[in-house]
């Protein structure tokens, strides 16, 4: 076995967790495999010898990819972000978690943060993202945000409050949440208004994410208050057949995917027994893109 593979070993055992740190950075899983791949590259090039700490190394090199993509994606966009982006759902059966996706499961970030993290500047998202989510000291993120390690602490200071305003708390039990996940999907599927209602936070929000390309009914919206909530789950009655619980995100979720085909994810948020935040992903491009095979 030459160099070559023996390095190219080592970092396979990183790249799990490098992809989690990608796609907290990223909340994109295709960008996430990209911003792996370009770390796998600056490691080829670089003299591995010297390198001390290579778990340490690469979460700091894959950590300045990400933040290079956040800050041209920043200055390709020309307008606040769209408030009905919905990040890329990383979804997994209910009954079971694939091994080989433990680190992306394990300490799962939901959809909730993720849009949240989307709302930040790049520089607080890396300081907050390395910090919080993945313990790494200030001392190693502030060459990376080009920053003393000090005005480090305060991007993610900063991050932080921003998050703790914004992201709705969440009841932690998977059975509870199924509970409430699968009251919805049977009122959904008998068409009972009154019902999807009553498991409906009153202040419930949901965003849905059709791409540029979908028009009508299905497009991209924000719609807020549970009846008007409970009027676009009516619509989407006719898909109730092929509709399942999955984990999205860590969470009970829903899945509608005719003959193997995602047609739409939504994840949910609960709290005290009701749904208080609904994310539903329907852009056809970027549900193709999904990986189902661990639904079989």
């Amino acid at each position: 076995m030459d160099d070559e593979e023996v390095l190219a070993g080592r970092f396979e055992e990183h790249r799990g967790h490098l992809k989690a740190v990608a796609y907290r950075m990223l909340g994109s899983l295709a960008e996430a495999e990209d911003a792996v791949q370009e770390t796998w590259l600056k490691l080829s090039r670089s003299d591995a010898g010297a390198i001390e700490n290579l778990g340490g190394w690469l979460t700091t090199v894959v950590g300045r990819v990400c933040l290079d993509m956040l800050r041209s994606r920043a200055a390709r966009r020309e307008d606040p972000m769209d408030e009905t982006f919905v990040p890329d759902p990383v979804i997994r059966p209910l009954e079971r978690i694939d091994p080989e996706q433990e680190v992306l499961q394990a300490d799962s970030v939901g959809l909730a943060l993720l849009v949240v993290l989307e709302t930040l500047e790049p520089a607080e998202r890396l300081a907050f993202v390395l910090h919080d989510l993945f313990a790494v000291p200030f001392d190693d993120i502030a060459p990376i945000v080009e920053r003393s390690s000090a005005a480090t602490r305060q991007l993610a200071s900063r991050a932080r409050r921003r998050v703790r305003g914004a992201t709705p708390s969440a009841e932690p039990d998977l059975g509870r949440q199924r509970q409430v996940v699968d009251a919805f999907m049977a009122a959904a599927r008998a068409g009972d208004f009154e019902a999807l209602v009553a498991v409906l936070d009153p202040d419930v929000v949901l965003r849905a994410d059709s791409g540029a390309l979908v028009g009508g009914a299905a497009a991209s919206k924000v719609v807020r208050g549970a009846r008007s909530v409970a009027e676009q789950a009516l619509f989407f009655r006719q898909f109730a057949h092929s509709m399942r619980m999955v984990l999205v995100n860590g969470e009970v979720g829903i899945l509608n995917a005719p003959e193997g085909r995602a047609r739409a994810v939504m994840g949910v948020t609960v709290a005290d027994g009701r749904i208080t935040a609904v994310y539903i992903l329907a852009d056809p491009e970027r549900l193709a893109r999904l990986d189902l095979d661990s639904l079989d």
